[in-house]
């Protein structure tokens, strides 16, 4: 979408037009008919960008300060140089005790919050002994039951390390993170942290193995954790909206940040229509997004969606509470830019996303390893991913000066472009009645993937240069392999054996007390059913338990198919 920089107001420089004129017909002499250049959201690049590109005199109703309205330049006032961005390096492993060993040794590495992957068979709802054994433990750790939680988290002081749980519906690990806290005698108000994965509509767009619950359970399930960690946990973050997932499905830039936003809204509504004040639930939204190799594009993306989330929070929603507005998010490099090919390759990559995550404003960063492409990170390229990281903050100083692409002609345009676009589709979004009915009817979906082919036919027919893969890929590009990772020998067996004695030695009357109150919830609209969830997982109730009662009550989560 075009963006208008016409004004009165612009800055006159002598000579500016005379010379870029001039400038232009010796550059087409140059070029002669250049194909047009886009970004990855389809927005046409100019070869050079000048102050006829983006009036200045707009400098405080578009950039304004850090802190202060529209929070282009950060929603901070100091920013990273006041506290650098948190490093939560994503690990699961294994058993408990292999991620606790992993987790303790990274920390001493220098990630100073925790972020835990459970296995697959955790995300697809599902407790260890009911999957192939072989399988567990590969992708992620294992936590089926909160003596699990209790060993994942040995040692480590969780009312002063915040925790990110990658917890789709109903959000066990959640639950099992405060039965710890209460078997330790700490506070709930004392815990701090995000459920990574509360955004079901992601999970039912583009990532479906997270998808558990029918959508109308979903929902009911969502809002249930929001009120109660409003009420019970009130530093804890319960909703965290997913940008990667449609990214790294083949969303654009400019889509991802569309659809997170108009996901933001729906869930805000959702949360007024239950009787929530946007002043008191929306200072605990968070965002979730994919840092893709497009480094300028990422940067105003994120400038441009920090504007709008503003915007939106004070003209929709009515917020007035600063903190209600601040458009607070975490960012992982891209896995899908990187390659099996010449995996060493993707270390230049990672920096490269890390780059424009910083620049961008992020809150938290994750990076991945550079083995990612082709197995769970194994421990020295996890070294190589949080170092890439400290180099970044240490030796190349990034987090001195704030938003240090702020004023660049460029960025500045591309922000505004990126912003206008942005909001397009939020507005194609609006018109199909909000996110929810928008992805129920595969609107989104069909965006997504016409997008995805859209790339992957430039992969193709080499328009868009991957290295290693369609250039520049040398004799060992097909040869080079790296070790895949699996649990020590009889580590799994152990654990399938303690997980039986577990459900043995429970209290098999408090379990059954809890799994009835979980089934009465889900019929009960006054009652709360992640409330009972918690009471659940501290009864004995185990993970693949409670979403299998919950399935059988609120409906199996079945991801929409569209041709």
């Amino acid at each position: 979408m075009a963006v208008d920089t016409s004004s009165s107001k612009q800055l006159t420089l002598p000579g500016l037009d005379e010379a870029r004129s001039r400038w232009r017909e010796e550059y087409r002499a140059h070029m002669g008919n250049e194909r047009p250049v886009r970004n990855r959201s389809g927005i046409e690049i100019a070869p050079l960008y000048t102050p006829k590109d983006w009036d200045s005199s707009r400098y405080m109703k578009a950039l304004g300060f850090p802190g202060q309205a529209p929070t282009t330049r950060g929603i901070y006032p100091s920013m990273h140089r006041g506290r650098t961005w948190s490093q939560r390096q994503l690990i699961g492993y294994g058993t408990p005790r292999d991620y606790n060993r992993r987790l303790r040794e990274l920390m001493a590495s220098g990630v100073n919050a925790v972020s835990l992957i459970p296995c697959n068979s955790v995300y697809r709802g599902y407790d260890a002994d009911e999957v192939e054994p072989e399988l567990i433990g590969t992708c992620g750790v294992v936590v089926d039951t909160l003596d699990d939680m209790d060993a994942c988290l040995d040692g480590i002081p969780i009312d002063r390390v915040s925790t990110a749980m990658n917890d789709p519906s109903p959000f066990t690990l959640l639950a099992f993170v405060l039965g710890v806290a209460r078997r330790r005698g700490l506070p709930w108000g004392r815990i701090t942290g995000t459920s990574n994965q509360s955004d079901y509509l992601s999970h039912f767009v583009a990532n479906h193995m997270f998808f558990r619950l029918a959508l109308p359970g979903a929902r009911r399930v969502l809002i249930d954790q929001i009120r109660f960690c409003q009420e019970h946990v009130p530093n804890w973050n319960p909703l965290s909206v997913v940008g990667q997932h449609m990214q790294q499905a083949g969303a654009t830039p400019a889509q991802a940040m569309a659809f997170t936003l108009s996901s933001a809204i729906q869930y805000a509504e959702d949360c007024i229509a239950r009787g929530m004040e946007p002043d008191s639930f929306l200072p605990r939204f968070t965002f979730f997004f994919d840092i893709s190799l497009s480094f300028f594009e990422e940067i105003a993306k994120f400038r441009a969606g920090r504007r709008i989330w503003h915007r939106i929070t004070g003209e929709r929603f009515g917020a007035r509470d600063p903190r209600a507005r601040r458009f607070k998010f975490h960012s992982q490099t891209s896995g899908v830019d990187l390659t099996r090919q010449l995996p060493l390759n993707n270390i230049a990559r990672v920096a490269v996303q890390a780059m424009a995550g910083i620049f961008g404003g992020t809150q938290s960063l994750h990076t991945d390893s550079y083995d990612e492409a082709l197995t769970t990170p194994t421990e020295a390229p996890s070294r190589v991913a949080i170092n890439t990281q400290n180099i970044l903050r240490e030796e190349a100083h990034l987090d001195k000066v704030i938003d240090p692409l702020g004023g660049s002609y460029y960025i500045e345009r591309l922000t505004d472009e990126m912003e206008a676009e942005i909001e397009k589709i939020i507005g194609d979004i609006d018109g199909q009645g909000g996110m929810y009915e928008a992805a129920e009817r595969g609107v989104v979906q069909r965006m997504i993937g016409q997008s995805a082919l859209e790339f992957q036919q430039k992969v193709e027919s080499g328009d868009q240069t991957v290295v290693g893969v369609n250039a520049y890929r040398g004799e060992e590009a097909e040869a080079e392999r790296l070790p895949s990772q699996r649990p020590a020998p009889g580590s799994v067996e152990r654990y399938l054996a303690e997980l039986a004695s577990y459900r043995e030695r429970r209290d098999q009357a408090a379990v059954t007390a809890a799994r009835d109150a979980l089934r009465r919830a889900c019929g009960d609209k006054n009652e709360n059913v992640f409330g009972r969830v918690v009471e659940a997982v501290e009864a004995g109730m185990t993970h693949g338990e409670v979403c299998g009662c919950l399935r059988e009550e609120l409906g199996f989560g079945m991801p929409l198919v569209v041709a």
